[in-house]
């Protein structure tokens, strides 16, 4: 799995490709966990973590590419919700 230095690296499909693979992996952890046990439940944690880590950069690109319009709009959205 990449690390955090090497998900800056990827293009967006390759990130869409990554966290795809990255939530089948989370899923059958989860599904072998529950049905016969892991050697090493923590895993699933790394696994779970990896896929925080690709969305949050899918997110930032995202922020990244928005207009001050729409940055403006979600402040409002945001401020709303207080």
């Amino acid at each position: 799995m990449a690390v955090n230095l090497e998900l800056n690296n990827f293009s967006d499909s390759d990130l869409a490709t990554q966290l795809q693979d990255a939530q089948r992996e989370y899923m059958s952890l989860r599904l072998d966990h529950a049905t016969q046990g892991l050697a090493n439940p923590n895993e699933i944690k790394v696994a779970r973590r990896n896929v925080a880590r690709i969305k949050t950069e899918i997110r930032r690109r995202e922020l990244a590419a928005m207009t001050p319009e729409q940055i403006a709009n979600r402040s409002r959205i945001r401020f709303r919700r207080r």
